[in-house]
């Protein structure tokens, strides 16, 4: 648009500069306000038009012609590609040419350069919008992108450094062992040649007692021991072990280390297309369904959790901690550090293994057969955990004197965030000594089941207090809902065990009660885990089994 024509500025007349315009000149192209009009026509050029404001521009502005002075071209040849007038119309040098009028090209133009006009303002520059939204956010992680990049290699220097440290360790006791070995022989010969020079000395006395002797017999019976002892033991060469250095090149010192890709640049096409709205809906089975029943073995089976859509981790009342392909084939058994039961155990996303023990007070990482604490705490008693979708690990817990409970976010050993009271500081969890365990839903949710209080209890990703359900009146159902596993699945909803009454509650994101899960023979349901086809596996605590079940199509 025309500045002086925007609203931030009225149009005012052209002619005496103060009045705001009402009119325009379409031929001569100037603002008037109504007393102007008079004078601005005054000259008696019978061109001029006058058009209110608004309309302005209305009436076309043809092009004058370059042959024919005075004239303007209403036609474009179209065979020379040239703007004429009607004298060039009629001439022989546009003989059978082809013409277009002027007005019907700037009319289809004008249509041509207003769709272009709207889909440039309406569909390009959104899409260009959210390009650069994208490089910002690209350039506002860099920080955090490039600072895992140095952590990682961080790690890696230490992993080699304790490495490193080892190997001068081991060398160091074999060099203690080689001195022990090497100080035992040569004292071994000193001790020989010791031994000799006793006997010598006492040779040398007895030597002397006879030399002073007038006895005929021993003198007579004398027999010398210098050609034995002229014998000279054999010399020991002990040669010192040596330390030969190792040549190191730099190329293979950084094929040790590991190697750094170079920075990448690659420009991929790209192509608008109009967003469409994700319709994927798995809707809930009319009668959810036993896929497979996996025998692991553990007395008491508390926890299970997917390790990949082939795999699963299973744990229970001893220190071993199991892996079972789906077709519940053992494929690897470990025990934890302390030997005493884990309180529950997750998979990060690294794939490598977490456990936490409240003896310990500890929670550990395996990976590669390693086992490594990675949060120590004070005070508290750890329960359960879980990996949330940013990678953080939260972690349920309650203290020594069994009165609080909490939730508690770490990301890697640092605490992150601190859930234990709601907005009247009132705690959000029972303080009771049990199991507690938690999941994140898709939307940030932290869901905790509260089996002290009888309750799931959902705050947001904030930790604000969001609802808290405590299973609708039933029938069937005849014990108090006590839940113990929790998990969410792809649509948000909320599944959790109810142990005693041998169920599964669905419950929606916002906490409505959707459906039982009680018709496959599920007994002491507990630890339960969904894999991302929505898959849900149940603990089944005195049996030992994990069932995956179908309940959503």
């Amino acid at each position: 648009m025309d500045p002086k024509y925007s609203a931030q500025d009225v149009a005012r007349c052209d002619l005496c500069k103060t009045v705001i315009a009402h009119s325009y000149c379409d031929f001569c192209h100037v603002n008037l306000c109504k007393p102007c009009i008079g004078e601005h026509i005054s000259d008696e050029y019978d061109k001029h038009k006058i058009v209110p404001i608004l309309q302005r521009k209305s009436t076309l502005k043809y092009p004058k012609c370059k042959i024919h002075q005075n004239e303007v071209c209403h036609y474009q040849c179209k065979d020379c590609n040239i703007f004429v007038c009607s004298h060039c119309f009629a001439s022989k040098q546009h003989k059978e040419h082809e013409f277009l009028k002027l007005k019907d090209s700037f009319s289809a133009k004008k249509n041509h350069i207003l769709k272009d006009r709207e889909e440039l303002e309406e569909q390009i520059l959104p899409t260009y919008e959210e390009i650069a939204i994208d490089l910002e956010n690209q350039i506002s992680n860099l920080d955090g992108e490039y600072k895992k990049l140095t952590s990682d290699m961080s790690n890696q220097r230490e992993e080699i450094h304790r490495e490193v440290d080892n190997v001068f360790d081991q060398m160091n006791m074999e060099i203690g062992e080689i001195k022990v070995k090497h100080h035992s022989i040569l004292q071994k010969h000193l001790n020989e040649i010791k031994q000799l020079q006793s006997l010598m000395q006492q040779t040398l006395i007895a030597l002397n007692e006879i030399e002073e002797s007038n006895e005929v017999t021993s003198i007579i019976h004398y027999s010398s021991k210098n050609e034995q002892f002229s014998k000279l033991p054999p010399k020991v060469h002990v040669s010192m072990p040596k330390f030969i250095p190792k040549q190191r090149e730099k190329e293979q010192l950084y094929s040790l280390i590991g190697k750094l890709t170079p920075l990448s640049t690659t420009l991929e096409e790209r192509v608008f297309t109009a967003k469409k709205p994700n319709t994927s809906v798995r809707e809930l089975l009319d009668e959810p369904e036993i896929l497979s029943t996996i025998k692991t073995g553990h007395e008491k089976l508390f926890s299970v959790t997917c390790l990949n859509e082939e795999q699963i981790w299973t744990s229970g009342g001893t220190a071993e901690i199991k892996c079972f392909n789906i077709q519940g084939v053992l494929q690897k058994a470990i025990k934890t550090k302390s030997e005493i039961r884990p309180n529950d155990i997750a998979v990060d996303r690294d794939g490598a293994l977490l456990y936490s023990d409240s003896t310990a007070r500890t929670v550990y990482k395996v990976k590669n057969d390693q086992t490594e604490e990675i949060i120590k705490i004070q005070g508290w008693k750890l329960t359960e955990l879980c990996v949330t979708f940013s990678g953080d690990l939260l972690v349920t817990m309650h203290s020594d004197d069994k009165t609080q409970s909490k939730a508690v976010r770490f990301s890697g050993s640092t605490v992150k965030q601190i859930i234990q009271f709601d907005e009247e500081g009132q705690p959000l969890y029972s303080g009771i000594d049990r199991i507690t365990y938690i999941s994140e839903n898709r939307n940030l949710d932290i869901c905790v089941a509260d089996s002290g209080a009888q309750a799931v209890v959902v705050v947001n990703q904030a930790g604000k207090f969001r609802f808290r359900y405590t299973s609708p009146p039933s029938t069937t159902k005849k014990k108090p809902f006590t839940p113990y596993g929790i998990t969410t699945d792809s649509q948000s909803r909320i599944l959790t065990s109810d142990c005693n009454n041998h169920c599964i509650h669905i419950l929606d994101s916002d906490g409505q009660f959707l459906r039982y899960i009680d018709n496959c023979d599920l007994e002491y349901p507990y630890g339960l885990c969904v894999n991302s086809d929505d898959s849900l596996f149940v603990c089944e605590y005195f049996k030992g089994n994990v069932k995956k079940i179908r309940y959503s199509k």
